[in-house]
């Protein structure tokens, strides 16, 4: 078994070239001759320190356009995430001003735990950081909806014994 971090995108493109057997990814609105067992929800929020919140509102007059004033921080263009978050941003009429893309999510994570801006993230990974009151969450004028994560494989591929097993694995850990 190999496990490699790739984009949602990348993922499918990688299913779909026969290169993997099955994918975890963020569920796509349109799945070509692709299965998708979902595993659950994860839901997207925006996090900061409180410190870089509190040196932001010092610095602008624009305190209550947080994300025009402050560094938001997201994934790549090439990710699912960033497009989905791109729509949200889109269709709420969200401009931004200052912006930083990295290429994973523990990178977003981390650099809004050191101060270097807002990040976009998913709440799951960072239950422990809210909790702890090291990341903040910001609040937003209108919800971002939950997203299904699962696994995906080709419909029409026989699927070694190895894939199989797994398959079965999982769908028996699901309540």
């Amino acid at each position: 078994i190999t496990i490699e971090c790739q984009s949602t995108n990348h993922t499918l493109q990688l299913l779909k070239e026969n290169k993997i057997d099955l994918g975890l990814i963020g569920e796509p609105e349109r799945l070509h001759h692709i299965h998708f067992d979902s595993l659950g929800e994860i839901e997207d929020i925006f996090v900061s320190t409180s410190s870089y919140l509190d040196n932001l509102s010092l610095r602008t007059n624009h305190k209550d356009d947080i994300f025009h004033t402050a560094t938001l921080m997201l994934l790549d263009k090439e990710n699912m995430t960033r497009q989905y978050i791109d729509d949200y941003l889109s269709m709420h009429h969200i401009e931004t001003n200052n912006l930083l893309e990295v290429s994973t999510m523990d990178l977003l994570i981390e650099f809004a735990k050191i101060g270097l801006g807002v990040a976009c993230v998913i709440r799951q990974f960072v239950e422990k950081e809210l909790r702890d009151k090291t990341l903040v969450e910001i609040p937003l004028p209108f919800p971002i909806h939950k997203r299904n994560i699962g696994f995906a494989f080709l419909d029409n591929l026989q699927q070694t014994t190895a894939v199989k097993d797994f398959i079965d694995f999982y769908n028996s850990k699901r309540p």
